[in-house]
């Protein structure tokens, strides 16, 4: 038996040397870089969406992101009473002209937005789009958070990212280094700068703040109905919980007398 000991060990330092390296697997052929996990508040199973930070993310993609980046999944309407109040809102609709028709004359005509309208678009149509772009036709941020793997923990590690680009990497005309994106190339230029807008509630509008703001609005904007799911959950887990003690408690002590019976035949 003692003899054995060794060769146990070995086969325990192997697999442990397997499991480490099924964990932290790294392909060579992977032509961006993983981003790390960050600690948002709303990742927990008990945790909600901060909506301080979904207000500033708004705020952050109307003056920065929304001259390119569409969002057509959203209405005016999602924005009241969770990151603003209806008067608010009704005040921000006031501002904007929604294109609506025809009239009696068959014409188009301008008019005040309302809740119901969904966000304005940047660009008229997917042609304008690519002709402003240079060819490239930028994607709608609605469900970005869903439809990129690492949701926001990519959006901040992208908007975070960009770098000069290493010794032996040859970046083409009019792209930029970013090692988080797709291929390391990516065509929009970096979009936050230090001081670039000011938040009305005095947070300081650092590039690593507007980035996680803006990360934490578009996983709201994805789904929005996080908080009331989650919510959902436990009022359905204490409920399963109560009926379950409930039901232990009926089948030990009420059921205790037939169960703990023995017949016996002479």
């Amino acid at each position: 038996m003692l003899s054995r000991l060794p060769k146990l060990a070995k086969v325990a330092a192997a697999g442990a040397v397997i499991g480490v390296a099924a964990q932290e697997t790294v392909h060579a052929n992977a032509d961006r870089i993983m981003p790390e996990s960050y600690p948002f508040d709303h990742k927990g199973m008990f945790s909600a969406y901060d909506m301080g930070s979904v207000r500033r993310g708004h705020q952050v993609y109307v003056n920065v992101c929304a001259t390119c980046h569409s969002m057509n999944l959203l209405a005016y309407r999602n924005l009241v009473d969770t990151c603003y109040t209806e008067d608010e809102v009704r005040v921000m609709c006031e501002d904007l002209e929604v294109e609506d028709g025809p009239d009696d004359e068959g014409e188009m005509f301008e008019r005040p937005a309302k809740l119901s309208d969904h966000f304005i678009k940047p660009y008229r149509n997917e042609a304008e789009a690519r002709f402003s772009n240079g060819g490239a036709l930028p994607p709608d941020l609605s469900l970005m958070a869903k439809a990129r793997p690492g949701g926001e923990d990519y959006i901040f590690a992208l908007l975070t990212g960009y770098r000069e680009e290493p010794a032996g990497v040859n970046v083409m005309n009019g792209m930029y280094y970013n090692p988080y994106f797709s291929g390391g190339q990516i065509g929009m230029p970096m979009p936050l700068q230090d001081g670039i807008m000011d938040y009305p509630d005095g947070t300081p509008a650092t590039i690593s703040q507007m980035a996680k703001d803006v990360s934490v609005y578009l996983t709201w904007s994805a789904e929005p109905a996080q908080d009331d799911r989650k919510l959902m959950g436990v009022k359905w887990l204490t409920a399963l919980g109560a009926v379950t003690l409930s039901t232990l408690y009926y089948k030990r002590f009420r059921w205790n007398l037939l169960k703990s019976r023995r017949i016996s035949y002479k």
